[in-house]
């Protein structure tokens, strides 16, 4: 006969939970918490990289299993309350910067993430990736994330036709009379709404209601819920590492390295204070919570979506009680359930997941807030690296005009010594990528 308590003593050896003073209820309940604050990445994400050519439903699939993935290997390997999915501000980068603002084809665009992902997982081997991280500036950090912010607040209105091109002032209001557009502003209300009074899953709520709003009015077609997990031969392991080798490549890969190093890290160190995990400032078993990351990033791009990263919406999971990566491993079997709601991702228009990009600028630009404004050699690189974001329709320029404003800036204000050798290192690369192909 089985031991009944054999399940649960298999629980208490993987997760430590008496350790951790947890139980098994109490992290379920904060995979659940965790999950329903960000499994709205499993509509935007497809509606997104969709818009490259690749295969919605592909992609769809390709979501919920890096998703899977990376919050098991997050679980059970560096036992963190953590949960990982592709990255919003990443896949916008991919999309609209790399893709439809380089003219790169998808399949080249998953192979820079590949390859980004495998330069992550040599690094965090050693002491490489934190050497890089302490090395970048806190105001570089804060903009870079308030830039990318702006960058889908603009994505976002655009979709939504409320900003619309205009020959005399360059962009101009659209028709906000249209129902599709009132219906934007309904969805983002009740985002904030919902967030303010702290009621879990205010993104995907917002997003149901408005396809349901949409298609009561004959706006959308419905097209079911529950279905066929669809194929995910269309994307799977379709990456093309021959275009690569064009220079211009490089800058791709360095990108999508730079912006998750910051994306990834910050959000680590973040839940693990919340959760009262660290010891002494220090984040224990490191090097495994970046080997989850890294190998999301690479298993990610071999299924067919771009960079997959550590979630800020973790510290909803932890806020109700998380403390061990069995709140993670309950967020991955939700994704794999996912794969079945394939029909009702499909059903969702356009125009309902512009209020979750909106919104999800408003939570990144806050970050701002904690640039020293007051000294005008660190607010003028903060400046330049957030608004050529949305301006130049580019993370990457952004990020370029940050370094190589930080480093001039300090040169000729005599601060030059105060100046990281590593941001010298990232400005000169920008520099040299600039001289030799242009923007």
């Amino acid at each position: 006969m089985a031991n009944p308590n054999s399940s649960t003593n298999l629980l208490e050896r993987l997760f430590k939970l008496s350790e951790n003073k947890t139980t098994f209820k109490t992290e379920l309940l904060a995979g659940l918490t965790t999950f329903l604050t960000m499994c709205y990445i499993i509509i935007v994400n497809p509606s997104i990289l969709s818009l490259t050519g690749m295969d919605f439903g592909a992609v769809f699939v390709a979501t919920c299993l890096a998703a899977a993935i990376g919050c098991f290997v997050m679980g059970i390997v560096a036992n963190y309350p953590i949960a990982l999915a592709p990255g919003m501000g990443l896949n916008a980068y991919f999309t609209f910067s790399v893709c439809q603002g380089m003219g790169v084809e998808w399949q080249t665009a998953l192979a820079a993430v590949f390859v980004s992902g495998l330069v992550f997982i040599s690094i965090s081997m050693f002491k490489i990736r934190e050497a890089i991280v302490n090395a970048i500036p806190m105001s570089l950090k804060f903009a870079i994330g308030g830039g990318i912010g702006l960058f889908l607040a603009l994505v976002a209105l655009k979709n939504a036709g409320i900003i619309v091109h205009n020959e005399a002032t360059i962009v101009g209001l659209g028709d906000i009379t249209q129902p599709t557009v009132l219906l934007v502003f309904l969805g983002f209300l009740m985002i904030v709404v919902l967030h303010h009074f702290k009621v879990k899953g205010a993104i995907i709520l917002s997003i149901l209601a408005i396809t349901v709003i949409s298609t009561a009015m004959g706006l959308n077609q419905f097209q079911g819920v529950v279905g066929e997990i669809p194929s995910l031969a269309p994307t799977f392991m379709q990456m093309d590492f021959a275009g690569l080798f064009e220079a211009s490549m490089i800058g791709v890969i360095f990108v999508f390295f730079l912006v998750d190093l910051f994306d990834s890290t910050g959000t680590l160190v973040g839940v693990s204070h919340r959760a009262g995990l660290l010891k002494d400032g220090k984040l224990p078993r490191l090097k495994k919570a970046l080997f989850a990351d890294s190998s999301a990033i690479v298993a990610g791009a071999a299924l067919g979506t771009s960079s997959t990263t550590p979630y800020i919406e973790s510290s909803a999971g932890v806020a109700a009680g998380g403390r061990t990566g069995l709140t993670a491993v309950v967020v991955g079997v939700l994704f794999l359930l996912c794969l079945f709601l394939a029909p009702l991702a499909k059903t969702v228009p356009g125009f309902a997941t512009a209020p979750a990009l909106l919104f999800v600028g408003v939570l990144m630009i806050q970050g701002i807030t904690q640039i020293e404004w007051d000294d005008i050699t660190e607010a003028v690189p903060a400046f330049l690296t957030i608004v050529f974001m949305p301006f130049a329709y580019s993370i990457a320029d952004g990020i370029a005009m940050g370094f190589i404003s930080y480093a001039l800036v300090k040169l000729f204000t005599g601060k030059a010594k105060s100046v990281p050798y590593m941001v010298w290192i990232i400005a000169l690369l920008w520099v040299i990528k600039f001289a030799a192909f242009g923007g």
